[in-house]
Parts: C-alpha cells; structure tokens; sequence
C-alpha cells in the first residue's frame, strides 16, 4: 500500500471517516458535517449509526462513490483506533479495493494526529494479515497487500510532516508484525532453530544489522550447557543468535539488551505435556519474534538507539539422550541446575541467554521476553502480559509504553520469600519448585538468579498474549505482541534522556 499525506483530496477516493462516540451518540456538529457532505437526512446519523467501537456505516453515492463511517467508541486512545481500522480491514476488504482516502476533518478532530494517523496506518496493515500460504488454493490477496493500493491521509497542512513520519511507522511496524506473525504461526516441520537462524541473517543483510550465528561447536566452546541440555532429545542443533544495531548518532549510547526464548516447538520432554492443544506449543519461541522484530523495525526506522538482540534457540523434544528430571546440569554463570521438570525448558535457555548477555555486552538494560508459565495465561488470560523487574523505574516506563501502545502489561512481585521455592539440596538452584502455585512468579524468580547484581533487569512473560484466541482468526493465532511494545518504549527512553 503506497501512502501519501495531504491537506485535501486531489483524486476521487473511498473516503473513510472515523468518529467519536460522544454521550452515547455522534455529536451534532459532526451530524450536521455528515449530512451536508452525503446529502442524508441527519436522523441516518442520530438514529442509524453511534459511532460504537468498531461500527461500519456504508454509504454509496449514484456516481460510484462510497464513504465509510467508522466508529472509535467513545473516549478511543491509540489501541481503540488501532483495533477499529484493522476491524475495517478484516470485515470489509471488498470495500477497499479502490484509491482510498482517511479524514479526521468531520466533526471529530483526533486527540493527536501524528498518534492516531500511526494507528489507523498500522491497524490497516494488520488487519490485512492473512494465514493461508501453505493451502494447495492459496486464498486471494487483500486488496491493501496490493502493490496498487493508494491511501491518502488528510489533515490540516501544518501537521503534515509529523503525519508523514507516523504513518511511515505505522506502516513499517504492521509489515514487521506481519512478518513476525507468518514466523510464529510456521508449523514445527517449518520452522527449526536453523530457520531462525537463517531468518535473522536474511534481515540484516536487507535491513543494516549485524546477525552472527553458533552452531553447537561455538555453543559448547562458549559454555552455554543449559542450552545445549535442553536441546539433546532433539535432531535439530540448537542455535545461538546474536543481534546487533547501532543507530544513527547512538556510537555513545549505552546498549539495551534484548533477550528472546526461541523454543521452536515444545513437546514439554520427558515431562511431556498432554496431547490435546500440544499443536500450538509451535508458538513457544514468541519471545524470540518479539526480539527478530524489534531489531529488524529499530534498523528499518534507523531509530537512534543500540540494541542487541540475543536468542538461544532449540526445540525441546523426547529422544533417549533428552534431559531427565532430577539431572543436574551446568550453566553458562557456572552454576549448577537440578532439573526437576523437562517442560520448565525455556528458563533454562534464558538463563544462559542473559548469564551471556551482562557478562559480554555489559548493557545499561536488560528486557527478556518469553512464553513462560501457563500460570500467567491462568491470571491475565490474552489480555496482558506479566512484567517483572528489579528496577521500578524500568518497570514504570514499560507499563507505560504498554498502555502507550496496547501492548499491556501487569507487574507482578518478585519479592525475595519466592526465591525459597527455588532451592535446591544438591544444586545451586533447581528449575521448577514442584508446587502448582504462583508459578509465573518463581519461573521470574528463577531467571533473576542468573542476571545477578545488574541493575536495569526486566522480564516480560508474555504466554497467552503473544498467541491466543483473536476475532481476527477462527482459532488461536499469533499476535505480532512486543514489538510495538519495545519501539514505544525505546523510543521513549532516547526522548528521556
């Protein structure tokens, strides 16, 4: 979709207008507007369409044009604007195969331009998200995937340049998300280690990044034992990706570091998880694609940040050389592990992932993502992520890009009473307190043993929001969760500075 940004339409369009819910109904001035530009009675408006969240108002003229109204709800901040334009672009395509132009001028001036034009742009992109691709009859394109497809934005002339730059955003990200949402849905036998791998260096060569990959050689040299542990019931190597971009401006900047779980499918190992629903465990490397694609969207942006991106990857499957409860392994700190569950696999990766991170790239802030813990499904459902840190500062400009961007967050305790469930009589820390409670904050609790005395630390347990049940598929789905959530907080943190 090719976008432009004017103060007024040049070409006949489909215009789409977004409106605010105000008391229940539109508000009169915004009546009147609609009536005088459609030439419909004003009791289409007070009576026929309100403007609820996410509510559609087709209007067809003799001469082939058509106007969309489309409803924000009342009191709409970026999600709500973002979640009603990817309603318009899921539930109606066939209404937008032609040029189409998006007003704000109608009686419903947004809150911020620049915000709600990013939005609406980025809500466009995802709700022209399709699965499919593996289908013998590959379903239609959307229409807005078209190479064709035009958009024009309207809004006052002064804002022009900043909408410019917001759309741009909004339109990178969607694609970036999309990408990462084809990733995350990938069958297993589609998607191994080595995919990631190849998916990561694919993107940096296109993008501006550095991706270096280790295979098991380096992996072992290097000392990363929990990992290849985990990966030992496997045919496929594990693999340890290492991301770096440097922006614009950023040589000084101290580095952010980006740690992602990448378990490629999860069959739980020996303590093997129940058949029913294992078929969505190919979702378990969630963290992993928020990373790929907050690297790959930071580059793409050329945002004035230093990031590194860290993911430790395998698949956890059952063979004889798989790990067995009650082993005790090493780790890349030096510490030892007794395992005491094979499906609590991906602390286990984690932990060599950020053990290596704080000792080689010594970053100002570390922020893993994982799919961790049922346990935080159980409490949030698919509506927030689980945030703990060791720093209220960082955990207070994380909420905030989640409430920022959509992408929500609910800190949770890490108070020092839980690390108890984590000990261990003949290791230095087992990985699984062996009690059906309070299990997304001992799995925290776990990690924070290897992160040590650093001081800026975050973890991000995004099990159920990075893949869940959406009314934009008839089953569970990936969500693209974390990359706008990071890209908000980034670019937060480089205008606090």
């Amino acid at each position: 979709m090719r976008i432009s940004v004017k103060p007024h339409l040049a070409v006949p369009a489909t215009l789409i207008i977004p409106l605010t819910q105000y008391s229940g109904e539109l508000a009169t001035t915004a009546v009147q507007e609609l009536s005088a530009l459609t030439g419909q009675p004003p009791q289409v408006f007070r009576q026929g369409f309100r403007a609820r969240a996410n509510e559609v108002l087709p209007l067809f003229y003799d001469d082939g044009e058509s106007l969309l109204l489309l409803g924000l709800g009342g009191n709409p901040g970026f999600a709500e604007v973002l979640g009603a334009f990817r309603h318009l672009a899921h539930q109606y395509r066939h209404l937008l195969t032609g040029p189409l132009a998006l007003s704000w001028e109608h009686g419903n001036e947004p809150a911020d331009y620049a915000s709600w034009s990013e939005a609406a742009v980025n809500g466009l992109g995802l709700g022209a998200y399709q699965q499919g691709r593996l289908k013998t009859d590959t379903p239609p394109g959307h229409p807005l995937q078209s190479s064709d497809s035009v958009l024009t934005v309207i809004v006052p002339e002064q804002h022009t340049a900043e909408v410019e730059q917001a759309v741009r955003r909004g339109q990178v990200i969607a694609e970036s998300q999309c990408r990462i949402m084809d990733l995350v849905n990938a069958p297993s036998n589609h998607k191994t280690p080595q995919d990631l791998a190849t998916w990561a260096k694919a993107s940096a060569r296109e993008n501006g990044f550095r991706a270096e990959v280790w295979e098991r050689d380096r992996i072992e040299r290097e000392g990363l034992h929990a990992l290849l542990a985990v990966n030992r019931g496997s045919e496929h190597p594990a693999v340890f990706i290492v991301m770096e971009y440097q922006g614009p401006g950023a040589q000084a900047e101290s580095p952010v570091a980006l740690v992602g779980k990448g378990v490629t499918f999860d069959t739980g190992g020996l303590s093997i998880k129940p058949s029913t629903n294992m078929h969505y465990m190919k979702s378990d490397m969630g963290g992993a694609a928020a990373v790929l694609g907050a690297i790959e969207t930071a580059a793409r942006l050329k945002l004035p940040v230093h990031l590194y991106g860290i993911v430790p990857s395998t698949d956890n499957s059952v063979d004889a050389k798989a790990v067995k409860p009650s082993e005790v392994i090493s780790s890349y700190s030096g510490k030892s592990i007794e395992v005491i569950d094979t499906d609590a696999e991906g602390r286990l990766i984690l932990a060599d992932g950020l053990a290596y991170t704080i000792r080689n790239h010594h970053p100002e802030v570390v922020i893993d993502l994982a799919t961790l813990t049922g346990s935080t499904v159980r409490t949030f459902g698919y509506h927030l992520g689980a945030l703990f840190s060791n720093n209220d500062e960082l955990a207070e400009a994380l909420f905030s890009a989640g409430e920022t961007s959509g992408e929500r967050l609910w800190r949770l305790p890490l108070h020092a009473v839980y690390a108890d469930e984590m000990k261990s009589d003949i290791a230095d820390i087992k990985n699984f307190s062996g009690r059906p409670m309070s299990g997304a904050i001992t799995a925290a609790k776990f990690l924070e043993f290897f992160v040590g005395d650093h001081p800026q630390w975050a973890h991000l347990d995004i099990a159920g929001v990075a893949f869940g049940d959406s009314p934009f598929a008839s089953g569970k789905v990936a969500t693209g969760f974390g990359i706008r959530l990071l890209l908000t907080y980034l670019m937060n943190r480089r205008l606090d500075k």
